[in-house]
């Protein structure tokens, strides 16, 4: 049988949104409605007659109503393939009644931990008798129509309306699907909460991960690739996906990569002088900070004049209309930012196929979580890299320490070259990047193609050197040979920030002695792969 008509509903509901018109257009269509508590509680004040799931059972809701319909006389009408002559012996023998439409969602176990609440309260909002109907009904959706989305009842008013008060079979296997991703999902949250906030478990035996379509995409990082977005289900913290997007054509997924390595850069300035970032193909290719977003994206675009176009741009403060006309000399992709002034917005209305993303806050750059990898026949699962060093922390180890003006740039270096695919160098004067090399086989070739950028820089602003003479270096691993050093005294660099822990640690720091430069250790690499 394909079409299955409606003749009795179960609606057991914790997000009672829509309900009533529901049941009210079922019970007009002469479909028995049976319910539960608090959803029995709203059909009767709204005037419709309901029958207690407790009289369809013969025993009443007990314990806090922790057992209500975990029944045979419930779950027989949900599990019962009708045309098979032994169950249908087996309902009339035990006085069971169909249930041809189970209407269904369950306690709010995620807005009851995102609101902190104590874990007594936690553990009574795990639904058990709602995921077991949801179950029961789903897989036997060849005779029942099970809905777990208040968003469908539209959906089903249609079905019935077009096939005389009866469903399609395809139609009760979309949403027996979407039931079965719906308790699964919602069985992952709570082994996430018990893992993770009970037991604080970083790497539990199973790892459950869930998410909720955003939307698809138009293609992946190649057109012939599909793409989607999603979120996490549960407790997690707000990014691009949450941006608000006050213009533009909709994102790509490398739109959405480009930017999320923008925000993650730009949230390490969060409380830090005006500073803006210009990021390419998940790299960063000139970061400033300065005493004005506009000043700052200027000094940021002065570092790579080339690499900007078509670039993503994130900003530490809301933007205004000066640093927006910066931006919109050239072509640019996306736009991040915390906000933006009315000034601002106007300038950019001009380019209507710039992204302009605004978030509500910059994210914690020290936030903790897990970094997941897919693997062939597998998954890499890691903390995040919310690693940090002060200047307390920094270890001199040549002769000459560092100025406080090369400490200042040492470290503005080391926190922009974290974000820097390995082999990550960067060169940094004065709070602005001189140069950046990225993902070279070697550590070497990065430092002279940081160097390199730098040169042609300074040749297209007409200045008399490059901005790495007198400059800080930073690598994001040890230098293992001297040679890299070698390359950032031929930039000009007089200092160098570095992890440190090489076997030849000795014979860079004899270089680094003899040329007269100041080198401290970190103690801390940041490898970005």
């Amino acid at each position: 049988m394909s079409n299955i008509t409606i003749r009795r509903a179960l609606l057991s509901v914790s997000d009672k949104s829509g309900v009533v018109e529901l049941a009210s257009r079922l019970f007009k269509g002469g479909v028995e409605l049976v319910s539960t508590g608090g959803t029995a509680r709203a059909l009767r004040e709204a005037g419709l007659p309901v029958r207690d799931v407790a009289d369809v059972t013969g025993f009443p809701e007990m314990m806090d109503g922790r057992v209500k319909t975990l029944h045979p006389r419930v779950h027989g009408g949900l599990l019962a393939v009708r045309d098979d002559p032994e169950h249908a012996a087996a309902l009339d023998a035990h006085d069971i009644g169909a249930i041809d439409l189970l209407v269904s969602n369950l306690y709010p176990f995620e807005e009851t931990v995102m609101r902190g609440a104590g874990r007594a309260e936690v553990i009574e909002n795990i639904d058990i008798g709602g995921p077991a109907m949801i179950r029961s009904g789903a897989k036997n959706h060849a005779f029942v129509t099970v809905l777990t989305d208040p968003d469908d009842y539209a959906g089903l008013l249609a079905e019935l309306a077009e096939h005389d008060g009866a469903t399609t079979l395809d139609f009760r296997k979309a949403m027996a699907a979407k039931a079965f991703a719906a308790t699964a999902a919602y069985d992952a949250m709570i082994s996430q909460w018990f893992a993770f906030a009970d037991q604080g478990q970083l790497f539990p035996d199973m790892l459950a991960i869930t998410g909720s379509k955003v939307g698809e995409l138009r293609y992946g990082e190649n057109p012939h690739q599909q793409a989607a977005l999603y979120v996490p289900l549960g407790p997690h913290g707000a990014g691009l996906p949450q941006a608000e997007q006050a213009q533009g054509k909709a994102l790509s997924y490398n739109n959405y990569a480009d930017a999320d390595a923008a925000l993650e850069l730009i949230a390490e300035f969060a409380d830090g002088d005006p500073t803006v970032a210009i990021i390419k193909h998940a790299n960063p290719c000139g970061v400033a900070s300065a005493g004005s977003l506009a000043e700052a994206y200027r000094a940021a675009f002065d570092c790579d004049r080339d690499s900007p176009f078509g670039g993503i741009i994130a900003c530490n403060r809301p933007l205004d209309a000066a640093t927006a006309e910066a931006i919109t000399a050239i072509f640019t992709e996306v736009v991040v930012a915390p906000g933006a002034d009315a000034a601002a917005r106007a300038v950019f209305a001009a380019k209507p196929n710039l992204r302009l993303l605004l978030v509500d806050a910059l994210p914690s750059a020290r936030r903790g979580g897990l970094s997941i990898k897919p693997i062939v026949g597998g998954l890499l699962v890691q903390g995040r890299d919310g690693g940090a060093v002060a200047r307390d922390d920094l270890r001199v180890v040549t002769k000459r320490p560092p100025t406080e003006r090369e400490l200042g740039d040492c470290l503005f270096a080391w926190t922009v070259a974290r974000h820097v695919k390995s082999n990550a160098i960067v060169f940094a004067k004065d709070g602005v990047t001189a140069g950046i090399g990225a993902g070279q086989m070697n550590r070497r070739d990065s430092a002279r193609i940081a160097a390199i950028r730098a040169r042609e820089a300074a040749a297209a602003a007409g200045w008399a050197a490059p901005r790495t003479v007198g400059s800080a270096m930073a690598s994001d691993a040890f230098l293992p040979f001297a040679d890299g050093l070698d390359a950032a005294l031929e930039a000009g660099a007089t200092a160098v920030i570095q992890p440190g822990g090489a076997q030849r640690d000795a014979e860079v720091i004899a270089r680094a002695d003899e040329a007269g430069i100041a080198m401290v250790f970190t103690g801390m690499r940041h490898f970005r792969h």
